[in-house]
């Protein structure tokens, strides 16, 4: 009889923490929920919001954020911030533009232009982490100069000018249609495999969970968390500037400005999506439901008639209103 007595009562101490993981559950749910309401509440009020052309919108309206949020994902599942993305994204974008056939030199390296590009964001990314992780730079701190410095080194390149691209492979990226989208948004959906491959099944995933959820904690079990910090802002570099190459294809041309406003849209959808600031919870696939939200929001506001000055006032509602749901208050009994 004691044995029974003996499980309930050790069973006590995991019921809190069983209460929490269903409640994380049933609101890991809520960004769908909402994007479902939002999807059925503007097709009521516009039937057109239904029509294959305005999918084909919505989804080239949601190639770019996507590939952005899929790195600031990671970065933010350790609890740290990215805000190079503008930077990294404008400086790939106007070196792209630069290296493949365009308007103004006589350049035409075609993938090792991409290469060369992706490489790039990787060796930003790789600097972010490294002052962040050996200067002991908050990473808030290091990845807003690596901003600055990024579209400062566009504009010194350019000079102030705009490179028009003329590489019918960059280009066929927002031209050229398979299955009735354009080929960019089946890159963008490339790049989400390749983010639920490293999420789901890569130690580097997994230890990225673990410096979210503890990063003293992580570091005691044997993670070396300067390696996966590094490695992690490596890899958000390197979807950054993929980003830049879909911005560049998608305006036909590099210039220092095409990043602008990149930011706070990747930043939105991540957190919409349900990807904690804290880090530790949230994946891809929420981000991907984020960012659907997000663009579903905008073009539905379009539809509607609603002014562009009352769109941005939503978006920032909604962004805060994320932040709030995404918070347990039980836990935090101080808030900075």
């Amino acid at each position: 009889m004691s044995t029974p007595t003996t499980s309930a009562t050790s069973a006590l101490p995991d019921a809190t923490p069983a209460k929490h993981v269903s409640r994380f559950r049933l609101a890991s749910w809520a960004p769908v929920i909402v994007l479902v309401l939002l999807c059925i509440i503007i097709a009521s009020i516009n039937p057109n919001f239904l029509s294959f052309g305005n999918f084909v919108r919505i989804s080239q309206a949601a190639m770019i954020p996507l590939v952005l949020g899929l790195g600031a994902t990671f970065i933010i599942l350790m609890g740290s911030i990215d805000l190079s993305v503008e930077g990294v994204l404008t400086l790939a974008a106007v070196i792209l533009s630069m290296l493949v056939l365009n308007g103004a030199n006589g350049n035409d390296y075609g993938l090792l232009a991409v290469l060369a590009v992706l490489v790039i964001g990787a060796a930003v990314g790789f600097v972010n982490g490294v002052i962040h992780v050996k200067l002991k730079v908050p990473s808030f701190m290091t990845t807003l100069g690596i901003w600055f410095i990024g579209v400062g080194a566009a504009n010194a390149l350019l000079g102030g000018m705009a490179i028009r691209i003329n590489d019918p492979m960059i280009r066929g990226l927002a031209i050229e249609r398979f299955l009735g989208f354009a080929r960019g948004v089946w890159l963008a959906l490339a790049c989400l495999g390749v983010a639920l491959v490293v999420q789901n099944y890569t130690r580097l995933g997994r230890h990225i969970y673990a410096l979210g959820g503890g990063e003293e904690l992580a570091a005691l079990s044997g993670i070396s968390v300067a390696r996966v910090r590094i490695m992690a802002f490596m890899l958000a570099g390197v979807f950054y500037a993929i980003g830049g190459i879909l911005a560049a294809a998608q305006l036909g041309l590099g210039n220092a400005q095409i990043g602008n406003g990149r930011l706070f849209t990747t930043v939105t959808a991540v957190v919409v999506g349900g990807t904690a600031l804290s880090g530790g919870q949230g994946s891809v696939l929420q981000t991907l439901v984020g960012v659907l939200i997000v663009v579903v929001l905008a073009n539905g506001m379009v539809l509607m008639g609603v002014p562009p000055s009352v769109q941005i006032g939503v978006q920032g509602l909604m962004i805060i209103a994320a932040v709030a749901l995404s918070i347990d208050r039980k836990l935090m009994r101080i808030v900075k």
